[in-house]
């Protein structure tokens, strides 16, 4: 038996998510560590997917509705040792480096604010994500009025210097 299905995530307003994969019940608490620690101001929700035992989703976070939500996502993806964390008063780009730094985690399937689509195959022992659609197919090159509103953009978000 071979089935394959997605699962759309819709990150909550003003928020992003985090997809990956890790390898052990301790992956929650780990992570929310990662996560207090990259940014003082950061509200989260983590859901982890356990993969033996019980095989329950384990959840954690500094904010009951994003916990609540990551948790129910983890459960409707259902993929081996698959977590999200959703993420507010952050970007991805500020709490990257210490996720892939927890020692359980195995690899990082997408970051983004964008929709996203998980790819899934599911067998007679489980699921597994094979893949994630990121946002929209490219409509085009830039143009150099492109680069100069994506230069500005990056300036006023405070990303570069003026």
């Amino acid at each position: 038996m071979l089935e394959f299905k997605t699962v759309k995530i819709e990150p909550p307003r003003d928020c992003n998510v985090i997809l990956g994969m890790a390898h052990f019940i301790k992956t929650g608490e780990d992570l929310y560590e990662a996560l207090v620690n990259a940014t003082p101001t950061i509200k989260f929700g983590i859901g982890f997917c356990e993969s033996s035992g019980p095989c329950l989703v384990r959840h954690e976070g500094n904010d009951n509705e994003l916990q609540r939500s990551a948790a129910e996502k983890a459960f409707e993806i259902a993929c081996g040792h698959s977590f999200i964390i959703y993420l507010k008063n952050a970007y991805p780009i500020n709490v990257l480096d210490k996720i892939k730094k927890v020692p359980e985690v195995c690899t990082i399937f997408a970051a983004t604010a964008n929709p996203l689509e998980i790819l899934i195959a599911e067998t007679q022992q489980g699921r597994g994500i094979i893949g994630v659609v990121d946002g929209q197919k490219s409509k085009g090159i830039e143009t150099e009025e492109h680069i100069k509103e994506r230069r500005e953009f990056l300036r006023k978000i405070g990303y570069k210097l003026g």
